[in-house]
């Protein structure tokens, strides 16, 4: 059993709009949501900026006693899921037992675990929330879902870091290709601006020192030295194409191709001759049928000095190299700062978007290229263009690496 897989459905929450329409304006326009910490003092931090989800209000999507039992990592997945739910209207076009949830997350609820270690510390051990373990635990997104919206097939995170909703993408497509599920509510969400995140990503030097929003997120830029620390939430309905088909469904593409490998090499560095990514792209693009040089990468791109220079090397290995001088490709963490856990997902939707509209994001603040990084990265203006086939992909603390493809559902 194979059967085909398309997107009827998306939503999200981040820091450059909280919903899809307006952060795909902002993307295309070159908008950056990067800016000065505003949830916490700085001032003991050598890193003062971030990409903070601004104007989102939980009660918009939860209510009051949801709200105040779960984290934040969970109230902008259930906001993002939310959306997409609405706008699928795929729930009671299947049985509750043919729709599952997988939706992924790197951390879970970080803030959560500071502020109760808190409580411990200063007030002691009868002051911690009765719901510390189910606000904190990662796969509580994926439950309160399935809770809502009344899902009895599998509900579960995929907990890969950086890859998290990219994994959680490709594993719904298989449960659906596979005959599991008929559809599949998916995607990750991060909540990780906050003093302990912010302090440890700083001290293993992963984070950009820079103290101007517009110059320390820089993909493939020779200049970058970190990342910038994002948060939100990304969430697709993945649909059978003839359960969508059948009942009208608006659909926006087909998810065509998924790869999946590991690293096997370090904690955190990727393996320098780039295998691994390269086998998921490669994968991912042979599953997908399509042959064409029209291709689009939403490249995961974060900014760090030895991603960025992989990734180029993971590309050029997957597709050859005179078909990769041809792909165009553009890191949107130039704008949204690096969602950990919910970056795949947000950026598999910009990859959605960017192959039915024709409309190729940049990567801003690319004025100065790595000559190890000399692909085309569309740099600092959106492109307009005709794109075959989209891939996103994700690269994750623990060597895990993930590629999504997507292509126009016809016929």
């Amino acid at each position: 059993m194979n059967r085909r897989v398309v997107i009827t459905g998306m939503g999200l929450i981040s820091p450059v709009g909280n919903d899809v329409p307006t952060a795909w304006e902002n993307l295309k326009a070159g908008k950056c949501g990067i800016g000065k910490i505003t949830k916490f003092d700085t001032d003991a931090f050598k890193v003062k900026i971030a990409a903070e989800v601004r104007d989102f209000d939980p009660m918009h999507y939860m209510d009051k006693l949801d709200v105040q039992h779960s984290d934040p990592y969970t109230h902008m997945a259930m906001a993002a899921v939310c959306q997409a739910v609405e706008d699928s209207g795929v729930i009671g076009t299947a049985p509750p037992e043919r729709i599952g949830v997988y939706l992924g997350t790197g951390i879970g609820g970080i803030g959560t675990f500071m502020d109760e270690h808190k409580k411990l510390l200063e007030k002691g051990p009868r002051r911690v929330s009765p719901f510390f373990i189910p606000m904190m635990i990662a796969n509580m997104a994926a439950g309160m879902t399935a809770i809502r919206f009344n899902c009895k097939g599998a509900a579960m995170p995929a907990v890969t870091a950086c890859a998290s909703g990219s994994n959680a993408i490709g594993e719904a497509l298989r449960a659906i290709r596979h005959g599991y599920a008929d559809v599949m509510i998916s995607g990750g969400a991060e909540a990780t601006v906050n003093e302990i995140a912010l302090a440890g990503f700083a001290n293993m030097k992963a984070l950009s020192t820079s103290d101007e929003p517009l110059a320390a997120s820089l993909p493939f830029d020779a200049r970058r030295g970190g990342f910038v620390i994002g948060e939100g939430a990304g969430a697709l309905i993945l649909e059978e194409y003839e359960h969508a088909k059948a009942r009208g469904a608006k659909i926006y593409a087909e998810l065509c191709g998924y790869g999946s490998t590991c690293d096997a090499y370090h904690i955190t560095a990727p393996q320098p001759e780039a295998e691994g990514g390269a086998r998921a792209i490669a994968d991912a693009v042979r599953e997908s049928g399509v042959d064409s040089n029209r291709i689009y990468i939403n490249a995961h791109g974060t900014g760090t000095p030895m991603n960025d220079k992989a990734e180029t090397i993971a590309i050029k290995k997957a597709l050859g190299e005179e078909r990769a001088r041809k792909a165009l490709i553009s890191s949107t963490k130039s704008m949204t700062g690096h969602m950990l856990g919910a970056a795949g997902a947000v950026e598999a939707i910009v990859a959605v978007l960017a192959l039915s509209e024709g409309v190729i994001p940049p990567t801003i603040g690319l004025t100065e290229p790595d000559p190890e990084c000399d692909l085309d990265y569309v740099p600092l203006k959106a492109r307009s263009a005709l794109i075959d086939l989209a891939l996103s992909t994700s690269l994750g603390f623990g060597g895990h690496n993930a590629c999504l493809a997507f292509k126009k559902a016809e016929g």
